[in-house]
């Protein structure tokens, strides 16, 4: 029987009060659907109330098929292993015990001999030289990750619902995530923000405020109907709006004749041209006239705005975002970082990173590439000053901005408004509010406490924050900066970044991002 996933009248209303979801009507068929929509609309909800870790405040779901399901992180406990992961430790405990002779004969038929093939098979097919002892905790984000997918092939599930597979993954890891999903023979229900993941399902549904849609085909496609569908929907509003005003312009001119003609009537009757029994039975039609006319121009004019409503309400309402970065006036010769001798990690004796050389000249665009656990972010930190080398030296050329996969720069317990401030003491009230709208927090929104913000929002405001100020970084460092925002948030950044005249230093695994910005060098860490 054919897996699917039925959406019935489905509610739901966070337990801030706020409701994401209203009479919702859905279904995810067979094969491979993507989730899109822009950040805090809803689609990890959808996901967690589909997989029945939460409860709608109305309406239903139903589905066929057992279900696994992939979260966005993956927090091991304290000892955890691979084994823990995969829910075998058990499993291979007994299996061991067979193999050594200890088993009993009711155990012997309870072991599982294809077990140790099965989760070698599991962990090869996701790229993880891992064994079901090696700890999680030793493992990067990226690795997790992949080891997370790789539970989720070995537990064989009808429906597998995964919640932005490739974050944290490097190349080799996203490319392994690709090809799982193009081999996945069940149903498949993935949130993704990666354009090339999603080029590659079945179905889009996009998920807004006003509703779901789904669309055939993938990402490209979806984009291209999308435009058009867009397109439509303003030109009938636009039309639909003409005419209401074209109404009213109508309902006005009928008027202004009508009143015309009702002010020659009086002047003939103060003349004494008329018999009072005729200027009377004017007088009333013409006020019966006036009465009419008003009746059709409301008529009209309702119809009109029925028409401009119906149509305004098939465009979702958006707050405009655009990153704007101020010049930054670096000269083409100008070294904004030199690293000699380089070497460092967090342990003296086995260092992560060894006489390393680098230098950014002038507004290049550099990307620090490598496999999950190369490094990358030990790089930066030493180059950045985070943290101190035990060999070597680097040189900062000019005001430098970083924005780290943690936002660190940002306080979570104070506002938005006043981590700008402080990270910008230099800006004026005006100043502050008016960069913060910019980048979509307007009025109280700017007075959100970071730590009530999304994994998107917190990169946005991190974001305006490292560059809003009145002195704009000549070099502008960014680890992993996409990770966490919508797909039309990102294009935004990438112009934004595009038109940026300072030096880039990037780490990220999305090789349209770091195109589209144009990186123009790429510094390699470990194997590729």
């Amino acid at each position: 029987m054919p897996v699917s996933v039925t959406i019935s009248h489905l509610s739901y209303t966070g337990p801030d009060g706020h409701k994401l979801f209203s009479d919702l009507d859905l279904t995810f068929g067979p094969g491979r659907t993507g989730l899109v929509g822009r950040n805090g609309v809803g689609k990890t909800t959808l996901l967690r109330l589909i997989a029945g870790e939460l409860t709608p405040s109305g309406g239903g779901i139903s589905g066929m098929g057992r279900m696994g399901v992939l979260r966005q992180q993956v927090q091991p406990g304290e000892g955890e292993t691979i084994a823990d992961l995969f829910g075998v430790r058990d499993g291979l405990v007994l299996l061991a015990k067979a193999m050594s002779g200890e088993a009993s004969v009711d155990e012997l038929a309870e072991a599982d001999w294809t077990l140790e093939a099965r989760l070698d098979e599991a962990l090869a097919q996701l790229g993880l030289p891992v064994t079901p002892e090696t700890l999680l905790s030793t493992l990067s984000g990226g690795q997790r990750t992949r080891a997370a997918l790789a539970a989720l092939v070995f537990a064989e599930p009808d429906l597998i619902l995964l919640d932005e597979p490739t974050n944290n993954l490097d190349i080799d890891g996203r490319a392994a995530v690709a090809e799982l999903l193009a081999g996945w023979r069940g149903a498949a229900i993935v949130v993704s923000h990666d354009r090339g993941l999603l080029e590659q399902v079945d179905a889009i549904v996009e998920l807004t405020t006003l509703g779901a849609k789904t669309y055939g085909g993938g990402w490209s496609l979806y984009r291209e109907r999308k435009a058009l569908e867009l397109q439509a929907a303003e030109h009938d509003r636009d039309v639909a709006e003409r005419q209401v005003r074209d109404v009213a312009r109508k309902a006005q001119e009928s008027r202004e004749r009508q009143a015309q003609r009702d002010a020659g009537g009086r002047k003939k009757g103060a003349k004494g041209d008329m018999p009072k029994i005729l200027l009377g039975g004017l007088k009333r039609r013409a006020e019966e006239t006036a009465g009419g006319l008003d009746t059709l121009a409301e008529k009209m004019a309702s119809a009109a705005n029925e028409q401009a409503r119906a149509a305004r309400e098939r465009i979702e309402v958006l707050t405009p975002f655009a990153v704007k970065l101020a010049p930054s006036g670096l000269p083409a010769g100008k070294v904004v970082l030199r690293a000699t001798g380089l070497t460092g990690g967090y342990d003296e004796a086995a260092p992560t990173i060894r006489n390393f050389d680098m230098e950014i000249i002038g507004p290049e665009r550099v990307a620090v590439t490598g496999p999950n656990g190369a490094g990358k972010t030990t790089l930066i930190k030493l180059l950045t000053g985070q943290l101190a080398p035990f060999a070597g030296a680097v040189q900062i050329g000019g005001p430098m901005a970083l924005l780290d996969q943690q936002v660190g720069l940002l306080d979570r317990g104070e506002s938005i408004v006043e981590n700008f401030r402080r990270l910008n003491p230099e800006s004026s009230e005006n100043d502050c509010r008016s960069l913060l709208a910019a980048f979509s927090f307007r009025a109280d929104a700017a007075l959100q406490k970071v730590g009530t913000l999304s994994g998107g929002e917190m990169l946005r405001a991190g974001l305006a924050c490292a560059v809003g100020g009145k002195t704009p970084p000549m070099l502008l460092v960014l680890d992993e900066p996409t990770n966490h925002l919508d797909v039309e948030a990102v294009e935004k950044i990438e112009a934004g970044l595009r038109a940026f005249d300072g030096a880039i230093l990037v780490i990220s695994h999305d090789r349209m991002f770091l195109e589209n910005i144009g990186v123009t060098r790429e510094v390699g860490l470990g194997a590729q």
